[in-house]
């Protein structure tokens, strides 16, 4: 880690899913007697959503992109580095090899540090997924990708708003604990 000009760290846990047209069925509440139902689609298009969430504080950034790669992931890195241009950020990431390829170009202010593998537990920006799918997609069906696309920025755009609820979802105990001194 090289915070060269001594800028307030900001931790962040990053992570990317795809969210598309394949719906998310899941149990719904129903007076009784009636039955539930839901609609079903099975059409595989679908869209990279890229996140990263600061525990600390509830920060949420993210990027819409077609593919999951190295330089799209070159693309949000220069997101966040210039969403936070007067702090350091310590992203952590997965092994995913878009995180690791010689390619990757990392912001001056950003330094990456790898979880280890298998290890998505460890990883708070994977409840930014369940709480998306859960919250915005669940018992869904969108006519395009485009509106599929468009629920999920909205989700991550009201995440975003409620920096409180993503402290509570993402502020663990041991992330509390963490103390980052720059050197």
């Amino acid at each position: 880690m090289k915070n060269q000009n001594n800028f307030p760290i900001r931790l962040m846990f990053q992570d990317e899913a795809r969210f598309g047209r394949i719906s998310d069925a899941r149990s719904c509440w129903a007076p009784m007697p009636l039955r539930p139902m839901v609609n079903l689609a099975l059409v595989r298009e679908f869209k990279y959503e890229y996140a990263t969430v600061s525990p600390w504080d509830g920060a949420l950034d993210y990027m819409t992109a077609d593919k999951m790669n190295t330089e799209n992931m070159s693309s949000f890195l220069k997101q966040v580095g210039e969403a936070h241009p007067d702090e350091f950020s310590v992203m952590v990431v997965d092994g995913a090899s878009s995180h690791k390829c010689k390619d990757l170009k990392v912001p001056a202010n950003v330094s990456l540090v790898l979880l280890p593998p298998y290890s998505p537990e460890l990883n708070p920006a994977e409840q930014v997924w369940n709480r998306l799918r859960k919250n915005y997609f669940a018992n869904k069906v969108f006519d395009s990708l485009e509106a599929a696309t468009r629920q999920a920025e909205h989700g991550l755009s009201e995440m975003a708003a409620n920096l409180g609820a993503m402290m509570s979802l993402t502020n663990w105990p041991w992330i509390k604990s963490i103390n980052l001194i720059a050197t």
